[in-house]
């Protein structure tokens, strides 16, 4: 049965009276009269009303229910001079709240007609209205642990212990009112379920040890929300959060896991609606301001409703929303455009078979039983029930419940009214579990709060619209969501779609899912941008700006040698030593592998030249051959003239070896060449400066210096000479000869392919040894300069040292300054420049007189003697 308001005045009324006119059955003292003598105390009174249930029916075992019907709580000043006026709620009606608590009704009902669940036993409910606030909802606590049945009078002594009114209850709906009656229910063991109470600090058992939901945690709803901010790349967002417990936790576990994906709070406001209005005009100004294009509101709907009408005053710039469960899945706020196309987690829709009939089988008479409903029926046709007043207008009987379209009748949708469904299933099959066997139940049996708790922590069952219902170790079911958007309907209204689903029992990684496209801020089919930087391109890195987040950045281009090949970079990477970037800096590419070529101009004309060095000395060897019985070439020492060219025509094709690809062979072939050719070169000279100084020796009366250096001493000085250097070769090549080189030090875009040294100190002993025999060869030339034949050959052998000293000195710094390819041309160079010095300054006067004096090819003009001169 239900009971009318005025049915509990009665009952509560004396107690105002005096304690001995407030004696109810059972209940605990909790205030004596001083004026009562000790000898006279019969009974206990309250000095307070206790709070009126606003739905009730009696049963073998009550449930108790707490839902927020009312948004707020009536607040009076107290004086400390009388006694605080009653607790009540006030402003408007919470039509959703109601169809939860109405629900909470249909489920009992629908039990009670089971056979198989509490077979024989009636189930009753106490259901109360918090108003969402803290003072009542402890109230109601105290009520449930304390036994204070309104219901039965007797005249039990005081100090009896009561026992609790209810085995378990459902509710509160938010997080604060259920934490504050968590905290007390607790300490004496009494279950409570909520359907709707969110907060992740409600799993914390150490501090509840006996609250129960059947909602996920907000822990999970806030990792879901942070993987949706970053699956749709927003990194630059703004928060608002509801002042209590539910936003502040909710809040607090978004920001960790939008930290962990790397997303960035532009601001992150709090309020609450019964704070000043300053304090909204406040929060609605930041986010007018601000930047970011997305908001993360984690609000209950009555401060969403706030939020909302203070921001229509002065509309922001589009903005897109992400809204927690709590207000996203609310119909009340589709009234608010400007919410479009916001997206939000929500509870799965349902099926509740017999729901909708139940909540529209309600007349006038029945809602005059109870004050709610009284509020309910007068607010939703705006006419005067009986009894009542403040409305102008009767109700008159035809007021039709299936006309209305509110929350309390629209059953489209059920999500949070399947929680309440079933927690209040979960509660009965943990009463079936205490008092039922295999075949009947015993309503007689005694049992404590806790009991029940034990038996909810182990219920697993399934509902009869084919829920499965269990907890945790934590008390919490399985976080089930679904991605909630609110898209414009044909009617150009605003309805709830859903596109997407999350279930944490899933892989990780595979947690989150898409089903259906969304429709975002504006009617927009494109994702909104909100960043504080745009992206930064492949090529450059990120670079935090300074006291600003990490989401705020600026692009700066890889330094010289780097790249990075992805967006948002935080770093640069140095490519690996034979690769170089591109001009975007994107990607690393092999570097351009630079050497002497036969394909380069410089090197064909260097092979030109060296071909026609070489061509000359054969040309002059034949020259010479031709004409080796005249006086100028049998004066000049023709074995070792010979040789000479022969050694030339080597320096001048060696020079060849230095072009092309370095290769372990060339680069051997190429040094050692060179240095053996002109030691052989070098030698030849040498020993026709000596023969040009012991034959001026040999013309003094009495010398014999020629038999000391006739033709097979003259052989064996050059192979002397020649072998010293093959020996010096031979000890490079065996210790560290040359080899090929990528030389990428001197370069940093391009390799230069050279020959590598090996042993300096073999080198630079080739060198040296030419340098000292060609030294030596200009000393000797030099004495012998002024020597008094017509021919003085010494002359042109000092002219020709000269020049190739110079030539070598000059290439010292010139080689160890000249670039990459340039190196090898500088030592070709060298070679040709010293070669044609050689065969210039020797052999071109010899060949002119030869080809164009043949006159003065006499051995008498060559000693001085020739009468033309002398005249």
């Amino acid at each position: 049965m239900e009971v009318k308001p005025n049915d509990w005045t009665p009952a509560y009324g004396a107690a105002l009276e005096g304690p001995k006119k407030a004696l109810i059955a059972g209940q605990p003292e909790t205030q004596l009269s001083p004026a009562a003598p000790k000898a006279d105390l019969v009974g206990c009174g309250l000095w307070a009303e206790p709070q009126v249930p606003g739905l009730y029916m009696n049963g073998d075992f009550v449930i108790g229910g707490v839902f927020a019907i009312h948004y707020n709580m009536r607040l009076e000043q107290n004086t400390y001079t009388r006694q605080p006026l009653q607790l009540q709620c006030s402003g408007s009606m919470n039509f959703r709240e109601l169809r939860f608590a109405r629900a909470m009704e249909f489920t009992i009902r629908e039990i009670n007609n089971r056979t198989d669940l509490l077979p024989g036993i009636t189930l009753g409910y106490q259901i109360h209205d918090s108003c969402s606030e803290v003072p009542i909802a402890i109230k109601l606590a105290f009520q449930f642990a304390n036994g204070m049945e309104p219901f039965f009078n007797d005249t039990d002594s005081c100090s009896k212990s009561a026992a609790a009114a209810v085995p378990a209850l459902v509710g509160d709906s938010p997080s604060t009112p259920s934490i504050s009656m968590a905290r007390i229910l607790g300490r004496f063991g009494i279950p409570q379920v909520s359907p709707y109470a969110t907060c992740a600090c409600l799993s914390d058992k150490g501090q509840y040890p006996a609250f129960l939901r059947t909602i996920p945690s907000d822990h999970h709803q806030a990792a879901a929300l942070a993987k949706t901010v970053k699956h749709f790349g927003w990194t630059w967002i703004g928060a608002v959060r509801s002042d209590s417990d539910y936003g502040n936790n909710g809040m607090a576990s978004f920001l960790k896991a939008a930290q962990e994906e790397g997303i960035c709070v532009e601001y992150s406001e709090s309020f609450y609606r019964t704070q000043p209005r300053s304090k909204m005009e406040r929060v609605a100004n930041v986010i007018r301001r601000s930047t970011a294009r997305v908001i993360v509101a984690f609000l209950h709907e009555g401060d969403m409703r706030f939020l909302m009408e203070e921001l229509t005053r002065q509309p922001p710039p589009p903005l897109q929303w992400i809204g927690s469960e709590a207000w996203i899945i609310d119909p009340e706020l589709l009234r608010f455009n400007m919410c479009a196309g916001a997206i939000g987690f929500g509870i799965p829709q349902s099926v509740i078979p017999g729901l909708r009939a139940f909540l529209l089988d309600l007349s006038s008479e029945q809602a005059l039983k109870s004050h709610i409903l009284t509020e309910f029926w007068e607010s939703s046709f705006s006419c005067s029930l009986k009894g009542s007043s403040g409305v102008a207008r009767q109700c008159d009987g035809s007021e039709d419940l299936r006309a209305l379209q509110n929350p309390y009748t629209d059953t489209s949708q059920l999500r949070i009214t399947n929680m309440v469904y079933k927690a209040t299933y979960a509660i009965a099959h943990a009463i079936h579990g205490v008092i039922c066997n295999e075949t009947q139940c015993d309503k007689s049996v005694r049992f404590a709060p806790w009991q029940i708790l034990d038996q909810l922590k182990r219920v697993n069952f399934t509902t009869k619209n084919g829920y499965q219902v269990s907890f945790d170790a934590k008390g919490d079911p399985v976080a089930v969501y679904e991605l909630i958007n609110w898209q414009v309907k044909k009617d150009g209204g605003l309805g709830f779609v859903t596109v997407g689903h999350y279930d944490s029992s899933r892989p990780r990684g595979q947690e989150f899912s898409m089903s259906r496209p969304i429709s975002w801020v504006g009617g927009q089919t494109e994702v909104p941008r909100s960043v504080c930087s745009e992206s930064c391109p492949p090529g450059t890195r990120k670079a935090v700006q300074k006291g600003k987040p990490v989401c705020c950045y600026d692009c700066i281009p890889c330094a010289e040698g780097e790249i990075s090949n992805k967006t948002d970079s935080l770093n640069c990477v140095r490519c690996p030593p034979e690769f170089w970037p591109n001009t975007q800096r994107d990607s690393c590419l092999p570097k351009p592998v630079e050497f002497l070529s036969w394909n380069d101009t410089l090197s064909i004309i260097l092979t030109v030249f060296s071909i026609s060095g070489a061509f000359i000395a054969v040309c002059v060897s034949a020259v010479f051959y031709k004409h080796r019985a005249s006086p100028i070439v049998r004066a000049n020492n023709s074995e070792l003239s010979f040789l000479l060219l022969f050694s030339l025509t080597l320096c001048f094709l060696c020079s060849l070896t230095f072009i092309g690809q370095p290769s372990e062979w060339s680069c051997m072939l190429r040094h050692i060449t060179f240095g053996i050719t002109f030691v052989l070169c070098i030698s030849c000279v040498l020993g026709k400066t000596i023969v040009v100084l012991m034959a001026f020796r040999a013309t003094r009366p009495g010398s014999n210096v020629m038999k000391w250096f006739g033709p097979p001493q003259q052989r064996l000085s050059v192979l002397t000479f020649t072998l010293i250097q093959v020996l010096i070769c031979v000890l490079w090549l065996t210790i560290s000869p040359p080899f090929p080189l990528k030389n990428l030090r001197q370069y940093k875009e391009r390799i230069i392919l050279e020959c590598g040294l090996g042993s300096a100190v073999g080198f630079w002993a080739v060198l040296g040894y030419i340098g000292f025999l060609a030294l030596l060869c200009f000393i000797l030339a030099f004495l012998a300069r002024k020597l008094p034949d017509n021919f003085n050959e010494a002359k042109f052998i000092t002219f020709s040292m000269l020049i190739f000293c110079a030539v070598w000195i000059t290439f010292i710094p010139a080689y160890a300054s000249s670039p990459g390819k340039f190196t090898v041309a500088v030592e070709i160079f060298a070679i040709l420049a010293s070669s044609f010095g050689l065969i210039t300054c020797i052999f071109a006067p010899k060949c002119f007189i030869i080809m164009f004096r043949p006159e003065q090819n006499t051995k008498k003009h060559l000693m001085g003697n020739d009468p033309s001169k002398a005249r």
